[in-house]
Formats: C-alpha cells, structure tokens, sequence
C-alpha cells in the first residue's frame, strides 16, 4: 500500500504509536505479543484507499462487503486481536489453526510462534485469500500455509494444533475443530448466543468444553456451512433491523414495522452506571438474553432513525418481543457522568414488555451485577450439561449445546 499525502507519520512511527497504545490500555500484557505488533507491518495487508495513518489506527479494517453492503471480510481491530494472541498463549513451536484469514494475524501468530511453529489460515473466499498471500509475502512471512477451503473442516493436514482461532463469528462448533484440537489445546472462538457474540476461551474440561474467558465483541459472520441461520427482519429498511436466531420465533414483521408508528413507551429503572473509563455492563446484554422469551437483537442507522428509536447499542440491542411489539434496552443521561438504564416498546403490548425489561434489569442489578458473571460451557453433541442451579440459556445447535448458567444470586454492594 502505497503512502498518501494524507498521512501524518511514517508506518514505523504509526506502527509504534499504536503499539504503545495497547500497552497502555492493557491489551498487550506478554513480551512476544509485544514483539510481533512492533514488527509486523499491518499497512501491507490493507485494501487500496487505506492511509497509513487508517491502517494503524485501533480499529476494524472493511477489507471486502456482500452486496447488500455488509462486510463480508475484515482485519479485526488491533486491541481484540492482541487480545486473542494472549488468552493463546502461544509458544515459540507450536501448532495454530486459523479460521478466517486476512493475512495480518496470520502473520503475528506466524512471529509469536516463530520458524520452529507451523502457522496454517483458511479462507472461504478465493479474494480474501489471494489478498493474504500477497500480504504474507509482502511482509516475509511465505512459510505460513494459506489455504482456500471452507474453515468449518478446518485442515486435517496440519493437526494436531496446540491452538485453533477462529476470527468469523459462528453459531455453533463444528467437530472438525474438536477433532483437530490438541489435547491440552485452545479454542478461540466468536460464538453467537442468541445475537450476543464473545469471544470465549475454551479449554477441554471433562466431556465438554469450560470458558475461562469470555469478552463482548463483533466480528463479520461464517460463511459456507457454518454460516448463521439469523432472520433479519427490516422493519424500516436497513435503518431499523430486528435479527433473531430462534428461526421458529412467531412474530410478524409487518407487525413490528406497523409497531413503530404507535407512540413510543418509555420506561426507566432505578439501576444507573457511571460512564468512566471502565464500567462495563455487558453481563446485561448476556442476562436478557437468557431469559426463555421471544428475544432479538435491534440494530439502527441512529441518523436516520432519530427521533424515532434510541437503543442503548446501535449494533445488537437486546430486544423482548411479541408476535406484534418490541420493547429494547436504553439509557439516558442523569448528568456529565451518569446514564440510567430502562426501556422503550412500541405495540400494543409495550407497557407489558417495557415492565418486563425493568424487572429484568432489577434482578441483574441486585443478583449478577456484581458477580463473576455467568458460567459458559459447550457441550459436543452426544453429551448433556448438567442441572444447573441457577437461572440457565441453553443454545443447542447441530453440533453442540452452549449452556450459560448464572449462580446463585450475590448480594449488591
């Protein structure tokens, strides 16, 4: 990629930048990682049009976009992948299986392992695939076996793997993962829960797979067999978008969009969050989710839907639902440093469903706010999770079960 006029700094200075950057923030923790971003030169696998300036910046690269205009292929912002390097803890010599290529992680897992590791990427699409060849050699990382096929088979040639990464967001586990996993091996996965994507590190416990990690992120969808079952439902083109998993879900979405010119109900909760550098609440987004209901995900274009809808995400806002309303997370602004969470529906259940988000946000706030957090398990096809003993989401697709299953309750702070 060549340099623009635009650019503030040289890739070495920007690279650097960046570098300190995910230091600081904490994303980069271990000396190889480090070494691997410092070195490896991220403007090279960026698409045509990307300033050095856009490739260094901590954010997602669009590399590539289906008709419809949504991103089919990306380079992951730099702070997840850094993220994903350190739960694998990889080791000079060892085996990593990616799932989803680009080029640019291949090559920061082709460093961290070094010349004794073997690095292989797969890729559904021939272009996306082409692009990471050339960005491998571009970089003088030819020694990584980049291969076209669909990720879901992974590549039986070079198992076992020590650590097998997959950087698409996928509803289930395909066994050929498993199958190809190491033992003592890692799985780093994307996996979708009922429109709720983490990244979970998955280690073998007994029969079934343990998350010792778990963190809110976005990635671009499998293709191939693995891809997801979402129906989205445009309610006002692609300004307003209700998605759901359950592809049994009974709801209209004539209804929904009818819905929406219906006053909306606002109602608000006493549960509020400092919005300091920090606080989280994503246990919320996991905790709606897990309720047996009807439930989606609401995704807007804000400018074109203000005044009109005002979810708390804009990209996958927990959503209760009836056959004909909705009602969605939200927040509003108390003062310079506090938000409070509530509800806005639309139908004529809203004052139904916005009662029920606020009783639900009651709970998390008094029970699980404060919390670990839920346990997450998958359970391979041909075993079953164990009773839980707590409040549970049970997401069984055709390959495995995912079972989220909160504790007893803790006592607010």
């Amino acid at each position: 990629m060549a340099s623009s006029a635009l650019d503030t700094v040289p890739a070495d200075e920007a690279r650097a930048r960046l570098v300190d950057q995910l230091i600081a923030d904490q994303w980069i923790t271990s000396p190889a990682v480090r070494a691997a971003f410092r070195r490896v030169p991220r403007h090279l696998f960026a698409t045509d049009g990307f300033s050095i300036d856009a490739a260094y910046a901590n954010d997602v690269i669009i590399t590539s976009r289906g008709p419809d205009g949504r991103a089919t292929s990306s380079i992951s912002a730099p702070w997840l992948q850094a993220y994903m390097l350190g739960q694998a803890r990889l080791r000079p010599g060892a085996r990593v299986l990616e799932v989803g290529s680009g080029g640019y992680n291949a090559a920061l897992i082709a460093d961290v392992v070094g010349p004794g590791g073997t690095v292989v990427t797969v890729d559904i699409d021939a272009a996306v695939i082409d692009r990471a060849r050339t960005g491998l050699g571009r970089a003088g990382h030819r020694h990584v076996t980049v291969v076209h096929g669909d990720g879901e088979y992974g590549h039986p040639p070079g198992a076992p793997y020590d650590a097998i990464i997959a950087t698409a967001e996928t509803p289930d586990l395909p066994p050929a993962w498993l199958d190809q996993l190491a033992p003592a091996g890692v799985l780093i996965v994307p996996l979708r829960l009922r429109g709720m994507t983490r990244c979970l590190t998955l280690h073998r416990h007994q029969d079934h797979l343990l998350a010792t990690a778990a963190l809110q992120c976005g990635f671009v969808p499998m293709q191939g067999d693995g891809r997801n079952p979402t129906r989205r439902l445009a309610l006002r083109g692609d300004d307003i978008v209700v998605s759901l998993d359950e592809t049994t879900t009974e709801v209209s979405r004539d209804a929904l969009a009818a819905a929406l010119r219906s006053p909306r109900m606002q109602a608000w909760s006493p549960a509020t969050i400092a919005m300091r550098e920090g606080s989280s609440f994503e246990s919320l987004h996991l905790w709606l989710a897990s309720q047996p209901r009807p439930f989606g995900t609401l995704a807007v274009d804000r400018e074109r839907a203000a005044g009109l809808v005002d979810p708390q995400d804009k990209f996958a806002c927990p959503t209760l639902l009836t056959a004909d309303s909705f009602a969605y997370l939200a927040m509003r602004k108390i003062d310079d440093a506090t938000w409070q969470f509530g509800a806005h529906g639309f139908g004529p259940d809203a004052d139904t469903l916005t009662a029920d988000m606020l009783d639900l946000i009651t709970v998390w706030e008094h029970h699980h706010r404060h919390g670990p957090g839920p346990t997450i398990t998958v359970h391979p096809t041909g075993t079953h999770p164990p009773t839980p003993n707590g409040p549970q989401l049970l997401v069984t697709r055709r390959h495995a079960a995912t079972a989220v299953t909160w504790h007893a309750p803790e006592q607010p702070r």
